[in-house]
């Protein structure tokens, strides 16, 4: 999905993490607090320039291609996509362009996925201020939240459990090895009539969308059943906005029901959005970031949060 709107000059960087080439983006003046922003599937970070465009006006804005996205390498094996290689990959975009800094980072979907294990683990903890998560859970709460509630007792945990993996169909989708890539080439050429129809936003195809969402089906087949089936417990007590989309139709507001049992300093913002809507609002959802990020560094509480306890 493009969203292009490029106002302030963006520079571009080739990083190399583990023998995969990164596509890397810059914004902004360099002695600014930086932002890194992480994109999810089927987009490249293009889908971030409307945020990054007004971000940039206070902050050094980074944004990167995932593996297997817009200009960055595409690894064929399924392995190469798994969480601690996506992992790494934040780790060397952030030391080659942000050397010894804290960022303050940002993920929207499989961009918050991948992002969760650097919150909730070691290598990263000194260097990120902040975590803001749009429309993706980090996969082993998921596998505790879904394990609790389909062996519940209770008809209305198991119901929530059950419409989730409803509204999941596509994942177990996924994981068949011709089924996905042959919707994806037929499907790749249409995907803003797709996002028009199902989202009601406007967007241009990107050149690279078919094979975006051809190879970032590997996300979900390295990572998924792993994590769902044997999940980990993931602690973290960084400062965690979550920006609940109410309309989104792939990732459901109960999923972080225990949000507080794995983060401990959780502000949450509700707003009326579908999975993808924020993204093409760019105004809102940078000032969202920045109110936050503002929050943390002085204590000033931004207006429409709550504290979760």
């Amino acid at each position: 999905m493009n969203a292009r709107l490029q106002r302030t000059p963006e520079t571009r960087h080739l990083i190399r993490s583990n023998g995969v080439k990164l596509a890397a983006f810059t914004r902004g003046q360099p002695g600014n607090t930086p932002v890194v922003l992480v994109h999810g599937y089927p987009d490249s970070h293009e889908v971030w320039d409307a945020v990054a465009e007004r971000l940039a006006e206070k902050f050094y804005v980074v944004t990167y291609d995932v593996r297997g996205a817009g200009a960055s390498d595409r690894p064929r094996r399924i392995a190469d996509y798994s969480l601690d290689k996506l992992s790494a990959d934040l780790v060397a975009v952030m030391d080659e362009l942000l050397p010894g800094r804290a960022v303050h980072l940002v993920g929207h979907d499989w961009g918050s996925i991948q992002t969760w294990e650097s919150v909730t683990t070691a290598q990263l903890q000194y260097r990120i201020l902040s975590y803001t998560t749009i429309s993706g859970p980090c996969l082993d709460h998921v596998g505790f939240w879904m394990r609790e509630r389909l062996l519940s007792t209770s008809p209305a945990n198991l119901k929530k459990a059950l419409g989730q993996l409803a509204s999941s169909w596509y994942i177990m989708a996924f994981q068949l090895p011709l089924f996905a890539p042959t919707v994806w080439r037929a499907l790749g050429p249409f995907w803003p009539q797709v996002l028009k129809r199902t989202e009601n936003i406007d967007a241009t195809r990107s050149p690279t969308q078919t094979k975006d969402g051809i190879f970032g089906i590997n996300l979900y087949r390295a990572n998924f059943l792993p994590r769902l089936f044997k999940p980990r417990e993931r602690y973290t007590g960084k400062p965690v906005q979550l920006i609940m989309a109410q309309q989104d139709n792939y990732v459901g507001t109960q999923l972080f029901e225990d949000i507080t049992l794995w983060a401990h300093n959780t502000w949450r913002r509700d707003v009326d959005a579908g999975h993808w809507t924020l993204l093409h609002e760019g105004e809102r959802l940078a000032g969202w970031i920045a109110d936050f990020a503002v929050q943390v560094e002085t204590g000033k509480r931004a207006p429409g949060l709550h504290k979760l306890v």
